[in-house]
């Protein structure tokens, strides 16, 4: 970890020993009290820190990382992996918090992000040194064995053996192929989900996406993460759900009737997703109908840009909803 780094995480461990929330309001109804608490947020790209600290903004955790949030439900909107060292503590304390909210009443979905896909596919070109190290010891494999490489340039997959990756890319390539340990767990996770009114998800949620059926989507994916199945087409290309970028680059207001069409079609009040990073914080669009919560909360982006760091969760109770914000 280089000294700029390490610097900014120790100023951020510092500042969640005293800091305060601030809720700021964007939308205000009568809440009844039977109305679920849910909290959402973003892409934490290997920075367990980061993670930590959207989940215990939200009331989810303490500072052991346990489940505290009763009957809260919490969604993180997919990337927990690439651009950080920390990826597979970020996965097995999601998974445990899956486990344990469950018990508790509540309920933690991480969801599917491209970062998440890049990696069954064993692409690896944001994977940090670290990363590698980071998967070293998680299974053993032998340099012969069968695997599938995705190829950019026909957008199709081809048969290679382990032995096609340098060494010490190999053990994070038997811990993510389809199959694999850590593919097996990313498994138990959907691409797309709903709770209540709101439809969660990376990229984005398109017309065709509800044509082609949300739980379609989301057991193919799944299936193709166990080795069961092929990758569905429906998670390829720009467009698909993971990787659309229509309503949280500027959308217009085409792109805003698209999402219109999207929502009545799901009967659904609002969507939330990640994927593209909003640098002023968390931000709303076509009539609070589409919230953008990728706020570049990971170190990586802090250690590189003059954005970034601050952690921010979006929660919604019912119809209203509000932004609360890491201070201090």
């Amino acid at each position: 970890m280089n000294k700029l780094l390490m610097c900014w995480t120790s100023r951020r461990r510092r500042a969640y020993q005293v800091f305060a929330l601030t809720l700021l309001v964007v939308a205000t109804s009568c809440v009844g009290g039977g109305d679920q608490r849910i909290v959402a947020f973003g892409d934490v790209h290997g920075d367990l820190e980061a993670a930590r600290g959207a989940l215990r903004l939200a009331g989810a955790i303490d500072d052991q990382d346990r489940w505290i949030g009763g009957d809260l439900i919490v969604v993180q909107t997919g990337d927990q992996l690439d651009r950080g060292d920390q990826e597979q503590a970020i996965l097995d304390l999601f998974e445990r918090l899956r486990i344990e909210s469950e018990a508790a009443g509540g309920a933690f979905h991480a969801l599917l992000g491209n970062h998440e896909l890049l990696n069954a596919r064993l692409d690896f070109r944001y994977v940090t040194d670290g990363g590698y190290a980071d998967f070293m010891d998680v299974v053993e494999y032998d340099p012969s064995d069968s695997i599938q490489v995705w190829d950019g340039s026909s957008a199709s997959f081809r048969s290679s053996t382990m032995a096609e990756f340098e060494p010490h890319q190999r053990p994070r390539v038997a811990a993510f192929m389809p199959g694999g340990p850590y593919a097996n767990l990313l498994a138990k996770r959907q691409v797309i989900a709903r709770v209540g009114d709101n439809i969660f998800v990376h990229g984005g949620v398109l017309p065709e996406h509800v044509a082609y059926g949300i739980d379609a989507i989301n057991s193919s994916a799944q299936a193709w993460l166990r080795g069961d199945a092929d990758l569905p087409s429906v998670l390829s290309g720009s467009f698909s759900p993971q990787w659309t970028r229509l309503y949280s680059d500027d959308p217009d207001s085409s792109a805003c009737s698209v999402l219109e069409k999207a929502l009545n079609g799901l009967e659904a009040k609002r969507i939330v997703m990640g994927h593209t990073i909003q640098q002023s914080g968390i931000t709303s669009a076509c009539g609070a109908r589409a919230w953008r919560i990728d706020v570049a909360m990971a170190a990586y982006y802090a250690a590189r840009n003059d954005y970034g760091g601050s952690v921010e969760v979006l929660e919604i109770v019912g119809d209203s909803v509000r932004v609360l914000k890491e201070g201090g």
